[in-house]
């Protein structure tokens, strides 16, 4: 079993950043790839960002490339999300992510373990 704990959720303004982080417990973190994912009302939950159990493989939605960066920490059973230039549109509920597998994907089918999630608002 894994427990991911996410922090660093908030209210900014358009123009921000924020930096989100999840930490992890209950299993060999080094082996898993780990993903972020959002859900803004009413809409399904999207893909963000995905990176593989050595950091070596990234990936990120289209709409948050270039703004927002993944990393991890083995060391100390983290993942990290610093988000940049953020807009009304990324408000959403942030949720990681961790699969037992050790390459990313994109898909939410492909993570066995989630966080409760944390609160992005983004003003105008």
């Amino acid at each position: 079993q894994v427990q991911l704990i996410e922090s660093g959720g908030g209210l900014v303004q358009a123009g921000g950043s924020l930096r989100l982080s999840c930490a992890a417990s209950g299993r060999t973190f080094g082996r898993s790839s780990m993903g972020w994912f959002r859900q803004a009302p009413g809409k399904e939950r999207e893909f963000v960002a995905a990176i593989n159990w050595s950091g070596g493989s990234i990936y990120y939605a289209d709409s948050v490339k270039g703004r927002f960066t993944i990393s991890r920490d083995n060391a100390k059973s983290t993942v990290s999300l610093q988000m940049n230039s953020l807009k009304p549109e990324d408000t959403a509920i942030y949720y990681c992510a961790a699969s037992n597998s050790w390459y990313a994907d994109i898909g939410p089918h492909h993570y066995d373990y989630w966080g409760q999630g944390t609160q992005v608002t983004v003003s105008s």
